[in-house]
């Protein structure tokens, strides 16, 4: 997949830097678009050959502005750029970065939250309060269900992982006794 990142890397900075400002206000169109992109079907019809670039960017704003509207002219000149180019599996990849570049300069960093069992709005504050701590930043934190934990969560931001869960615990202490 570097190769992927790498191509992706020069369309999440030139539209990070046309956006400026709006960037932030970009995220969710550049999102849905992703989300579009990733569709195996579609990127079928953007690949055969008889489908013109027209047509493809289309089909693809047409599905994604159905979310909100119409594309900024910023994202819908990156979408042209993109199909253009035949990189249209790249796009999921360019959505990731972009959104990278943007919690880089707000001084944010998305955190993913694991935990065996659903966690209440309340005590995921709490939880998100002593992680910003403990990582020095803010934390857009989304919750996913991992029954394999047995108890208690692992909290990954960028590379950075905190495992306090019971498997993690568990593992660690048959180690312990077969070292």
């Amino acid at each position: 997949m570097a190769e992927l990142a790498t191509i992706a890397r020069p369309y999440a900075e030139a539209l990070y830097q046309a956006a400026g400002a709006d960037a932030p206000a970009l995220k969710a169109q550049v999102d849905a678009l992703a989300a579009v992109a990733a569709n195996a079907e579609l990127r079928q019809f953007a690949d055969n050959p008889k489908a013109v670039a027209a047509q493809v960017f289309e089909v693809v704003s047409g599905i994604a502005g159905n979310n909100g509207g119409s594309l900024d002219a910023k994202v819908g000149n990156l979408l042209r750029a993109i199909i253009d180019n035949g990189r249209l599996a790249a796009l999921p990849e360019i959505a990731a970065q972009f959104q990278a570049l943007v919690n880089a300069s707000s001084g944010v960093s998305d955190a993913v939250v694991q935990s065996a069992f659903p966690i209440a709005d309340g005590q995921l504050a709490e939880v998100v309060a002593a992680l910003e701590k403990r990582f020095a930043r803010k934390l857009n934190a989304t919750v996913e269900i991992v029954p394999e934990l047995i108890g208690g969560i692992r909290v990954a931001v960028g590379d950075e992982v905190l495992d306090t869960s019971v498997k993690a615990r568990l593992e660690q202490m048959k180690l312990a006794l077969t070292a």
